[in-house]
């Protein structure tokens, strides 16, 4: 791939939505649709909002084995991330993402308890397009 990073981080940007993955304590995996990422930094990492009452914060705790995914349907093409995922709730962690309107979500605001900021941290990755799949390290 020419330019990955460019390419994978203006598909992730351009999606409204991301499907996250986490691990259940039976060994089975859970995939849920996400609000994209509030932020992130390359494709090495990306940060999402969350409550800390969801089941996922618990899997992740007991096993931060995590994917992301984007899938752009326009020129059917997708990308899987895989890595790790952290729970923070750190006030410094949940004032980065905080935005405008997530008292909607979080009526205590940036000190809710049930807010926690979700950091995931990519290791490698699959790129689908064209009918053809790159592998990469990230």
């Amino acid at each position: 791939m020419k330019d990955k990073e460019k390419t994978i981080g203006a598909i992730a940007d351009y999606q409204k939505t991301a499907f996250i993955a986490s691990v259940d304590t039976d060994g089975f995996p859970h995939m849920r649709a996400m609000l994209k990422p509030r932020k992130r930094e390359g494709i090495k990492k990306f940060w999402f909002t969350t409550n800390t009452s969801s089941i996922k914060i618990s899997h992740y705790k007991e096993n931060p084995k995590a994917s992301i995914y984007f899938c752009d349907n326009r020129f059917m093409r997708g990308v899987l991330l895989m890595g790790n995922m952290e729970v923070l709730t750190d006030e410094k962690s949940k004032q980065m993402i905080w935005q405008q309107g997530d008292e909607m979500y979080y009526p205590l605001g940036v000190t809710d308890p049930d807010y926690a900021v979700l950091k995931f941290t990519a290791e490698k990755g699959r790129y689908y397009h064209s009918f053809n799949v790159e592998e990469f390290e990230c």
